[in-house]
């Protein structure tokens, strides 16, 4: 009977795998993205087992020049993969040995696929975080300019989607900034933990042989080595946090996408969107759906769906390495893929939107948002909180069943719900008034708004990483 006599680990074996169990165990369709970090750490490893006298120079030459011209061959399109051998790895070491012969077989000396992959996983991520984290940044730098240009809007402020206090909408807009600012600080500690080389630990046991772990984490850039390698090769804790990060990303943007939505529709009206990033109806041609905010909206749930995959798919597994693990690719380069055409197609969206200083300045003035402010305003007079807070309870139903709004009360009608006001009341009253008495740190006043943005934008100027 025909053996595996073309895998890896076929020599074992008397039956050869069934086509339908190759092609269900294959990775080689998604996993093949892999294949510069695989060639970058098989290079390393070369280099080790040379210093620890596995290989000699000569060898050493010709799988680093056998493996170089393989990465230049799959850049420029002229290898192609088999499912035969099962993975990236495996299709590397199958081409270089097809071109070196056995130099090619001993490279893989002391090397499992299980600490392979977690090297290959590792590295491909710190790139993927280092780009995001560059997007996160030009979303940021685009906030700012909005930010910027619209300091003099004001907006109703919502709790519970009701309106409850005038603030700036500078002021709103770096509240994201803000949340992108942890973003930011997630991949970091992200970065961290994708940051330490598992490579050396075998397939659970590390290697019979003096391999230099040191050396091989400076060759590939790693700052730290793991410390036992059952855990190094069964550890998908890194993939789960970059997950983890990915969904409180999408999480913040979308909620931007659901003010958006919100402030673009009719009763709103505080944003037009570009129609470079709107849709209309094929049926009822007055309209322009903000398709762009949806989408990001709606993307949320794939990617938590992702990081519920990987958790579930890691509650239970016994130590060490199992093959469930292969399942962590997909969720993880869809996440990433995700997140970066988000992060892109979300700043361009938000540029080029204009927003309606005359819509948003009649929105303001209605609802009783300065009525707190009032409530202030007889504290200072003496009153205690709760008697104000319900004192001026009164004067907002007053102003409900008369049909009229609280800005426009005259000091007479507010004297007859307390001696306390006097002519100043009139200077507190207004939604102007109520935004720039806001004077502590983090508050929308317009000081601090723009101290906040002056901040922001020094940090980000900073921020090199």
């Amino acid at each position: 009977m025909k053996k595996n006599s073309n895998k890896a680990w076929g020599g074992r074996f008397r039956m050869p795998l069934s086509k339908n169990a190759e092609k269900f165990t294959a990775s080689i369709d998604f996993d093949k993205r892999l294949y510069k970090a695989d060639i970058l750490q098989s290079i390393a490893y070369a280099k080790a087992l040379k210093k620890a006298k596995v290989l000699n120079e000569k060898e050493l030459k010709k799988i680093t020049n056998g493996l170089e011209g393989i990465m230049r061959g799959i850049e420029s399109g002229r290898i192609k993969y088999s499912i035969e051998f099962e993975d990236i790895h495996m299709n590397i070491e199958k081409l270089l040995i097809d071109q070196i012969g056995d130099a090619g077989k001993k490279l893989h000396t002391g090397r499992s696929r299980n600490d392979q992959v977690s090297t290959d996983l590792r590295m491909y991520l710190k790139g993927e975080i280092t780009e995001v984290i560059a997007l996160i940044k030009r979303l940021q730098q685009v906030v700012l300019e909005l930010a910027e240009e619209n300091i003099s809007i004001m907006i109703p402020g919502y709790t519970h989607l009701q309106r409850a206090q005038p603030v700036l909408l500078s002021h709103q807009l770096m509240a994201y900034y803000e949340m992108l600012e942890r973003d930011k600080a997630r991949l970091r500690q992200a970065y961290e933990r994708c940051d330490v080389m598992p490579l050396g630990s075998g397939a659970l046991a590390g290697v019979n042989f003096n391999l230099d772990r040191i050396f091989l984490a400076k060759e590939l850039g790693f700052s730290q080595i793991t410390q036992n390698s059952m855990d190094a090769v069964s550890d998908r804790d890194f993939v789960i946090d970059c997950l983890s990060a990915s969904a409180q990303i999408i999480m913040h943007l979308s909620r931007f996408s659901e003010e958006i939505i919100l402030w673009s529709t009719f009763e709103f009206d505080y944003i037009e969107l570009s129609d470079a990033y709107t849709t209309g109806s094929s049926l009822m041609p007055q309209k322009k759906n903000p398709d762009i905010a949806e989408l990001v909206r709606g993307k949320s749930g794939r990617i938590y769906g992702n990081l519920f995959s990987v958790l579930t798919m890691m509650k239970a597994l016994p130590l060490a390495y199992n093959r469930d693990m292969q399942e962590d690719k997909e969720p993880l380069f869809d996440s990433i893929d995700t997140i970066k055409e988000v992060l892109q197609i979300f700043a361009e969206m938000i540029k080029s939107a204009k927003f309606n200083k005359e819509i948003a300045d009649k929105a303001v003035r209605k609802g009783h948002l300065t009525a707190t402010d009032i409530v202030y305003y007889l504290v200072r007079q003496g009153v205690p909180f709760r008697d104000a807070h319900e004192n001026v309870g009164k004067i907002v139903a007053h102003c409900v069943e008369s049909n009229m709004e609280l800005e426009y009360l005259s000091l007479k009608q507010l004297k007859e719900f307390s001696d306390k006001f006097s002519y100043d009341v009139q200077r507190i009253i207004s939604a102007e008034a109520s935004i720039a008495s806001k004077e502590t740190v983090g508050g929308t006043s317009s000081k601090k708004v723009r101290e906040a943005i002056k901040s922001a934008r020094t940090n980000l100027l900073r921020d090199k990483a």
